[in-house]
């Protein structure tokens, strides 16, 4: 099989030849490129070259086009802090009083740079691959990417102090996300990865997920053109899982804080699950150690399909070492098989 005929048929809750390993490179291909990260993603032929050869190096069963979270924060005014080390980080809000965003517009993504050179690097990644592995494209949920657009203290008071320009946001947001996922799906992405890390309730009660998170994603997944997968970014996802599952979203993920086998158990049959090695400790890991994290996840949650292994955040960090990636592709290899899970 190749790799989209594998992850294909696992999301149809089948066995393919192998679980499916979606080893999810952002940054991560600086360091493997040997270049500073802002200028690894000035370039968007040697970010979709570097996809390649990292899916080919580390066995990875995806091409991922995420270059940074706050790429999207551009397209609205916002800019973006570059450090030697670790991912980039948004900049200074862009609303610093609630009434100014009566006046946000819906912004092109035609106008930002980072955001062509995505759709660019999806564009060479469709001609290149064959269509024999699977692209993934990423948007930021409507009612995450305002962590970025006012910082974190002001929207939870705008969420309870401004609920009608709380709305007004969402909206807007969710024009542009639509727009922006429909674009990258044009271009070639294969599915789109929602991130939403606020809707976890790691981060925001339940009970506000069901009132404004389930619905908005549920309209929003339905207006994109391609599969989904819904992302909380390690984030818990177990008390609003069957909220989740109304969505319409065909895979979720798993953080590595709850019970993989648990989650494994409810998804059955329903979506695809997606996780759960735990991306910050990873940087610790020796190749041993990793080797032993695969067979752990491979026996919680693999039989019978419906599971793809990846890091449970949705970004390898930079500080991982080549050696516990490849501990971790050889692993798959040699566990993944399903005639081996469980032994």
């Amino acid at each position: 099989m190749n790799s989209l005929e594998r992850v294909l048929t696992s999301l149809s809750h089948k066995e393919p030849d192998r679980v499916p390993l979606f080893l999810l490179f952002g940054m991560y291909g600086a360091k493997e490129a040997n270049c500073a990260i802002q200028d690894y993603f000035r370039d968007p032929l040697l970010v979709a070259d570097v996809q390649l050869e990292m899916a080919s190096k580390y066995k990875s069963d995806c091409l991922y086009t995420f270059y940074y979270a706050s790429a999207e924060l551009e397209a609205f005014g916002g800019s973006t802090r570059f450090i030697s080390n670790g991912p980039p980080n948004a900049m200074e809000p862009i609303f610093t009083r609630p009434k100014d965003i009566l006046n946000m517009r819906v912004p092109d993504f035609n106008e930002t740079a980072s955001l062509r050179r995505v759709l660019k690097t999806t564009r060479v990644l469709k001609e290149k691959s064959n269509d024999e592995i699977p692209i993934i494209g990423v948007v930021m949920s409507p009612l995450s990417i305002p962590v970025m657009q006012l910082g974190f203290k002001a929207y939870l008071d705008l969420i309870h102090d401004h609920p009608l320009i709380f709305e007004h946001l969402l909206e807007k947001n969710q024009e542009f996300a639509i727009n922006w996922a429909n674009a990258q799906i044009e271009a070639g992405a294969t599915a789109i990865c929602y991130f939403d890390p606020i809707s976890s309730p790691t981060m925001l009660s339940p009970a506000l997920y069901c009132r404004y998170g389930k619905p908005l994603a549920k309209e929003t997944l339905a207006a994109i053109n391609g599969p989904t997968a819904t992302h909380f970014a390690s984030g818990r996802m177990l008390p609003v899982i069957n909220d989740v599952l109304g969505t319409g979203t065909q895979v979720v993920s798993a953080s590595y804080l709850e019970d993989l086998s648990e989650l494994k158990k409810i998804c059955s049959n329903k979506v695809a699950l997606l996780g759960n090695l735990n991306g910050v400790e990873m940087s610790t890991w020796s190749p041993k150690q990793a080797r032993e994290e695969v067979r752990k996840a491979l026996k919680a949650a693999s039989k019978g399909g419906g599971f793809i292994l990846s890091d449970n955040h949705g970004e390898i960090p930079y500080q991982v070492q080549e050696d516990v990636l490849l501990a971790i592709a050889n692993a798959v290899q040699e566990f993944g098989t399903y005639a081996k899970i469980g032994e």
